[in-house]
C-alpha cells in the first residue's frame, strides 16, 4: 500500500516569471487549462506570458527555446493527446513524454508536464484542474529551485 504525503501549499514567491505554452491540437480542452494557470498566477501575483504552438509533439521544442530566451523561472506545457485507432496516440505520447524529461535533465529551469493522455475527450475535459494543479507545481519547483 502506498502512502502519500499530505500536499503543501504552494509558497508565495516574489519576482517570479513562468512561460505557459499550449498546443493548439485539441485548444478547446487545453485553452481551459491555460485559464486556470493563468487565474492562478493573477491571483498570487506571478507574472507570466502564454505562448502556443501547432500540437502535442512541438511543446518540447517550444519548451526548449523558451529555456534558451533565459527570461523564464518555469514552463508549464499543456497539450491533450486522444487515443484513436492507431498507434499514432502511442508515438505522441512517447515523444512529448520524453522530450519534456530531456528538458527536465538537462536545463536549468522545471518544465511542468500538463499534457493529458487520455482515451476519451470527455477524460480530458473532466480533468481540466490539471491547469491550476501545474500552476502551482510551478511556484514549488521555483521555490525549490531557489532554496537550493
Amino acid at each position: 500500500m502506498s502512502q502519500h504525503l499530505p500536499q503543501t501549499p504552494a509558497p508565495k514567491i516574489e519576482d517570479a516569471r513562468v512561460a505557459i505554452l499550449a498546443a493548439e491540437w485539441n485548444g478547446h480542452i487545453n485553452e481551459q487549462m491555460v485559464a486556470q494557470a493563468q487565474e492562478y498566477f493573477d491571483a498570487n501575483g506571478v507574472e507570466y506570458a502564454t505562448y502556443h504552438v501547432p500540437g502535442a509533439v512541438e511543446l518540447t521544442f517550444g519548451a526548449s527555446q523558451l529555456i534558451e530566451a533565459s527570461e523564464f523561472d518555469a514552463v508549464i506545457v499543456f497539450g491533450t493527446v486522444i487515443r484513436g485507432g492507431t498507434p499514432h496516440f502511442d508515438y505522441v505520447c512517447m515523444s512529448v513524454t520524453q522530450g519534456i524529461t530531456a528538458l527536465n535533465a538537462d536545463c536549468d529551469i522545471p518544465v511542468i508536464f500538463g499534457v493529458l493522455t487520455v482515451d476519451r475527450e470527455q477524460d480530458a475535459l473532466d480533468r481540466v484542474s490539471k491547469g491550476r494543479e501545474c500552476a502551482e507545481a510551478a511556484v514549488k519547483m521555483i521555490a525549490f529551485k531557489r532554496s537550493i
